[in-house]
């Protein structure tokens, strides 16, 4: 017994010195940081004056006196509700196609995943343009089609956030080669087993492919989550979070409020309150998981 407690004992050393580098990286470089920002959401900085401790003055303020926030807020949930499963269903829908052995299949895989390395400024001038409603690519195609008065997209409150969500479905590559893997991962004797028992197409994939890939999907899900909260580039590039604030998302008024007018303590009072809503929104993902994600062990 004691030479067990001994090597558990000499594994866990172990494991802390082969972490260590990161331990000591996060002490000083991140921990020091995240302190300080909690230091400023209790107080008021505009970097030009002395600092004033304010308490919770600025979480107060963000509740009752800054009516950009729960704007802010709600565009980033109706973004969050549009992207995340529209991105889903394309992710899997294009694994499934890209799953398939057909010849040359891997051409398509680098093709499809392409758009989702060549990402930055240029690509969303690329899109403003598309968006264009004068003179845009995809008003055009729709006029092509017969459409006599095409969206007006980002100039238009209505459309700039399902704009921005079908934009974001460019970018799906990374979740798609994730639920490739997980389809590449179901055992081949379980179609074949269903197909026994006289399933069809549809019902392999309702029976046996979901519930195998549940996990792959559950993975996507939250990445997708977190991601949509804290979509910035797109608003900050395309629309400035227009028109009319239709896409004043939750982190573009959060960089307003810090290098706009400056208010850094207000600024990171936004901050945190993004960290513990995203974190609610993962711990609710992950006790609902429970019913409807599946393990093999």
């Amino acid at each position: 017994m004691t030479m067990w407690r001994g090597l558990r004992r000499r594994e866990a050393i172990d494991g802390f010195l082969f972490i260590s580098p990161w331990i000591i990286g996060f002490a000083c470089f991140g921990l020091g940081p995240y302190l300080f920002s909690v230091f400023l959401s209790l107080s008021r900085w505009d970097m030009m004056r002395p600092m004033a401790f304010v308490g919770l003055g600025n979480y107060e303020g963000m509740l009752t006196q800054d009516p950009l926030f729960w704007k802010a807020l709600w565009n980033t949930l109706v973004y969050t509700l549009l992207a995340v499963p529209a991105g889903l269903a394309v992710a899997l829908g294009l694994a499934l196609l890209l799953n398939q052995q057909v010849r040359g299949v891997w051409v398509f895989r680098t093709i499809f995943y392409l758009p989702a390395v060549v990402s930055g400024i240029a690509v969303l001038l690329l899109w403003k343009w598309i968006f264009n409603p004068d003179l845009g690519l995809l008003n055009a195609l729709l006029r092509a089609l017969g459409m006599a008065d095409p969206p007006g997209w980002l100039s238009s409150p209505f459309w700039a956030k399902p704009a921005l969500a079908i934009m974001g479905l460019w970018g799906v590559g990374g979740a798609m080669l994730i639920f490739l893997a997980g389809l590449q991962g179901i055992p081949r004797s379980l179609y074949e087993a269903a197909t026994i028992d006289g399933a069809n197409r549809r019902q392999q994939f309702l029976f046996v492919t979901l519930p195998m890939i549940s996990p792959v999907m559950f993975f996507n899900l939250v990445m997708g989550f977190i991601a949509s909260f804290q979509v910035f580039m797109q608003a900050y590039v395309m629309t400035l979070g227009g028109p009319q604030d239709a896409t004043m998302f939750y982190v573009l008024h959060l960089f307003f409020q810090a290098f706009r007018y400056f208010r850094m303590g207000y600024a990171c009072a936004l901050a945190w309150v993004l960290f513990l809503i995203i974190l609610g929104v993962t711990l609710l993902n992950f006790r609902v998981s429970r019913h409807w994600v599946y393990y093999e062990n």
